[in-house]
């Protein structure tokens, strides 16, 4: 053999040894791919998932809360697919933390603290074993601890019922689309509005009372500020801002709403409070929608209008203070009023968006009785 190949080819030997000795040492140690692995994962249903992510992303040690689906048969669900119930999957959050900062124990308690651990069926407002509450464990050492925190709640005396929350293996999850990812940031008004009426904190209030230091745990932070005048301009269109914000006028029967037909709620177009129901609305005559009666009363500010040197009430919205329209006394019983606002103040959600929008609680009304 010629030397000069045998002094490459022991070098080359050399070279992958070196290499090979090199990536054992790599992975023996925390790189910073492997440095995630330091984190623990944990996974918790009760309920809507939009209710659940904040009281987690509040706690120190806690990197990130995924919305998601888990335990079905069905690969990659859309939310439609879960909350119908045909797919066997249950609503979760998996909360990635940090177990040097925060332990899994802690993270149980604020768990129970946050659901109806009684209630087979269902969370609240959401009915469906889709939405039922559960413990969904990672390895043997949190399955022990789920099950001693269960026990031990269940001996506090707490509930007048057994608590059946269940506590299982987790399987594969599947992260919800990015909508509902920090729904309750997002669109922190459409959220309020569903947490207040799911009926979810003043259970939580009944059980647990209302400590300082738990007081909003689950609700927004955010309230809704009015955007400034330059981003409205940017957000709106040129008549819904000069409606809105001017006090203008659209024209009738060139709106997008007069003669709409479809079931489903109206909202505030900049803030999205729900103002209107379709079930309350009729035919006028005028070009304009109108309806007998407000959605939520408390949505609704009356102001006397002298614009046109006779007396007028106008409507304008409680949170983005914007301009409707006017209500006058000529409307159909049962109230004798008639709402007439501008589309162009409005924005329709249907009634089969309702739960993907926020506004699942106004669904009940929809139903046939």
């Amino acid at each position: 053999m010629d030397i000069n190949k045998f002094f490459i080819i022991i070098f080359g030997i050399f070279s992958l040894a070196m290499i090979s000795i090199s990536c054992a040492d790599r992975n023996g140690k925390e790189s910073p791919d492997a440095g995630a692995g330091s984190l623990a994962k944990a996974t918790f249903a009760g309920g809507c998932f939009w209710c659940m992510e904040p009281p987690f992303e509040k706690l120190e040690g806690v990197r990130e809360v995924i919305s998601g689906y888990t335990g079905g048969h069905k690969p990659n669900p859309t939310y439609k697919e879960v909350s119908g119930g045909g797919t066997g999957h249950i609503e979760v959050v998996q909360v990635i933390y940090d177990p040097e900062k925060i332990t899994y124990a802690e993270l149980l308690e604020v768990f129970w603290r946050q659901i109806d651990p009684t209630d087979p069926d269902g969370q609240f407002v959401d009915r469906g074993r889709q939405y039922r509450a559960a413990v969904f464990y990672h390895n043997e050492e949190q399955k022990r601890l789920a099950e001693k925190s269960k026990e031990d709640l269940q001996k506090s005396g707490r509930y007048g019922k057994p608590i059946i929350t269940e506590i299982l293996p987790a399987p594969a999850f599947n992260r919800a689309e990015e909508y509902h990812q920090d729904y309750y940031k997002k669109n922190p008004i459409r959220y309020n509005f569903y947490r207040l009426n799911s009926g979810r904190d003043r259970y939580l209030k009944k059980i647990w009372g209302e400590r300082k230091e738990e007081k909003q745990m689950g609700s927004s932070d955010k309230k809704f500020i009015k955007p400034s005048k330059e981003e409205l301009k940017r957000k709106l269109t040129p008549i819904q801002y000069k409606v809105t914000q001017e006090e203008g006028t659209e024209k009738p029967f060139d709106n997008e709403y007069w003669d709409n037909k479809r079931s489903g709620i109206y909202v505030d177009i900049v803030s999205g409070e729900p103002l209107f129901s379709s079930l309350d609305k009729y035919d006028t005559g005028t070009g304009w929608p109108s309806f007998t009666k407000p959605l939520e009363p408390g949505n609704i500010v009356e102001k006397e209008d002298w614009s046109l040197f006779f007396g007028r009430t106008k409507v304008r919205s409680r949170l983005a203070d914007s301009h409707l329209g006017h209500v006058f006394p000529d409307g159909p019983a049962p109230t004798g009023l008639r709402y007439c606002m501008n589309s162009t103040a409005l924005r329709f959600v249907p009634v089969e968006d309702l739960d993907e929008e926020g506004y699942g609680q106004y669904k009940g009304l929809f139903e046939k009785k």
